[in-house]
């Protein structure tokens, strides 16, 4: 029994807790359905508010002075004291309850001590329970339970002293009524407000939910494309690059040009196993720790080119020597346009074999890079490459380097059967 006691808080705190959460308004002072999506809800309070104050202020005053006798003067400051505050009750409810509060019962004591008003509500008139009754559905929407049990509790003291005051007095009746009904307004706005705040909350973390699994398929994608990329490709391209190494050593009597071929053939082949590796430890972790060596750059667009020709294809190329040391490029841009122009060049390979191409890279004086790559018809007639749908993962991808760096990207084909690939970047761009 002891420990019961010494369990619950004592009565002055749980009174002194009451009277915080009475001075302590929630919030920071937000209109009613501020964030609603309907401007007309939005609006709403404020008009009810509004049609309130224009309706219950000019009664209130006649009332209390044709009906309780009052002084014309007092009349009217209690009733604008009364029904004026329901406009701020849209923004700050509890600020607004603490004046029409003192004013009810202010109120009460000029009705008590007029004349001629036996038999009239007391201590609050019709007007006063209208307006506290929409002031309770503001409260309701917007203060804490503590302060809302504390409202609902001074009330009912407030009307308790008047009925002590003067218990032989008719039509006291009206306490017990507005006790009643404020505390039932209080309960439901404060359950359906409670119960909106769980459904935004569960919302929200639904939300969060699917971004998670969203992430965590995206790592899962990452680490199987990973898994597939070394078991299929770093197989066959160290092959290659094996075989090309060792022709000169299998072959006997291999001329020079051969040579010389299986050699480029070798190079590039380790050049691209080297490449795929960087790739797969960026898919393999969620950041970009693996990108520790070099990026390809302009530099190296010449070995594109020449690479291109040996694999048959006539192509040329027209850039300024020197171009990504006279012109200062961001990594971001000199890695997209080494990227643009190898993909534009694949392309070409792939799916018009044989067709002269020309490649243009140039920078403007006012801070963009030019990369243009024209190829014409495939002079091998026949080829199963000709005319290639292929799965249009090179346009996307370059749509998508460009613009992550702030340009444009042309493409398309030729009236005499080419293609076009004309992109344009920013020789800086935004983070650099």
């Amino acid at each position: 029994m002891k420990d019961e006691q010494r369990r619950r808080p004592p009565m002055s705190e749980s009174v002194r807790g009451f009277g915080v959460a009475l001075a302590t308004p929630t919030g920071p002072g937000e209109a009613l359905f501020a964030r609603a999506r309907s401007p007309w809800v939005r609006w709403l309070p404020y008009g009810v508010a509004f049609v309130l104050v224009a309706t219950l202020l000019p009664v209130t005053i006649t009332v209390l002075v044709h009906e309780y006798h009052v002084n014309g003067a007092l009349a009217g400051a209690l009733g604008t004291a009364q029904a004026a505050p329901l406009l701020l009750a849209v923004s700050r409810p509890l600020r607004a309850w603490w004046v029409i509060f003192a004013a009810d019962v202010v109120g009460g004591f000029v009705m008590l001590a007029a004349d001629h008003s036996d038999g009239l509500p007391w201590p609050w008139t019709p007007m006063a329970v209208v307006g506290y009754l929409f002031l309770m559905l503001a409260l309701g929407l917007r203060e804490a339970r503590r302060a809302l049990v504390g409202v609902w509790l001074a009330t009912g003291a407030a009307g308790a002293v008047f009925e002590l005051v003067s218990p032989e007095r008719p039509g006291g009746g009206v306490t017990v009524l507005l006790f009643v009904l404020s505390g039932i307004l209080l309960l439901l706005t404060a359950t359906l407000r409670g119960r909106g705040e769980a459904e935004r909350r569960l919302v929200e973390q639904e939300t969060i939910s699917e971004a998670e699994r969203s992430r965590r398929t995206l790592l899962e994608e990452r680490t199987r494309i990973a898994r597939e990329l070394h078991d299929v490709v770093a197989h066959h391209m160290s092959v290659i690059t094996v075989q090309a190494d060792s022709a000169p050593y299998r072959i006997p009597e291999l001329p020079d040009a051969a040579r010389e071929e299986f050699a480029s053939i070798a190079a590039g082949a380790r050049e691209s196993l080297a490449e795929m590796r960087r790739l797969l430890a960026v898919l393999r972790s969620d950041g970009t720790d693996g990108e520790r060596a070099p990026q390809p750059g302009l530099d190296r667009v010449q070995q594109l080119v020449e690479a291109t020709v040996r694999a048959g294809v006539p192509a040329e190329l027209s850039m300024a020597a020197g171009l990504g040391d006279t012109v200062e490029l961001s990594p971001a841009v000199d890695l997209s346009a080494y990227r643009i122009v190898q993909e534009a060049l694949a392309n070409v390979v792939r799916h018009a074999p044989g067709a002269a191409t020309r490649v243009s890279v140039r920078a403007d004086d006012e801070g963009w890079l030019h990369i243009l790559v024209v190829n014409g018809p495939a002079e091998e007639r026949g080829s199963p490459l000709e005319g290639g749908t292929g799965t249009g993962h090179g346009l996307v991808g370059m749509r998508e380097r460009v613009r992550l760096t702030g340009g444009s990207l042309d493409t398309g084909p030729l009236p005499d059967g080419g293609f076009r690939v004309a992109a344009r970047l920013p020789t800086r761009t935004a983070d650099s």
